[in-house]
């Protein structure tokens, strides 16, 4: 798998940063697509939301118990968002604000600036949209997940 382009955001260090978009909620970057695959973007400026997937590629290690954010309780690795997954891959939704060239202006950007980006795919509510849903272990607010910053338990 080849990186389609690069994340820019304000985040250069990775303790203190959002842990999830609604963190981030008013914090902008920039997508940056590769000129190769620029030609992509045709057509999605009409879309509100974005998917990104992208590569963890700061994450040195892969563990299969993590304790998340929002727990302490050691959980497997399959049921968090902790990027000590076997294969590093993250995913966001992200607002789009607009699309310029090669560049896609979002907000709510939750990653560390310079991640190389997989793979953009538009948020459509009539496929995607889960108006009942269970969220496990995971019991904290939306105030609560906003709040939550990164500490070092997944650096290094």
């Amino acid at each position: 798998m080849q990186p389609i382009g690069i994340i820019h955001s304000p985040f250069k260090n990775l303790r203190d940063m959002p842990i999830q978009p609604k963190g981030a909620a008013v914090r902008e970057g920039a997508i940056e697509v590769f000129d190769q695959f620029a030609e992509g973007l045709r057509d999605l400026d009409g879309f509100s939301h974005i998917y990104m997937l992208y590569t963890f590629h700061q994450a040195q290690r892969t563990e299969l118990s993590v304790v998340p954010f929002m727990d302490t309780v050691a959980r497997g690795v399959f049921a968090t968002r902790s990027p000590l997954r076997p294969n590093h891959i993250g995913l966001s939704i992200v607002e789009m604000v607009k699309v310029t060239a090669n560049i896609v202006i979002i907000r709510g950007v939750d990653v560390l600036d310079g991640t190389p980006l997989l793979d953009i795919k538009p948020y459509v509510a009539a496929f995607d949209e889960v108006k009942v849903s269970r969220s496990g272990w995971m019991q904290a607010s939306r105030e609560e997940v906003s709040a939550m910053r990164s500490d070092g338990r997944f650096v290094g």
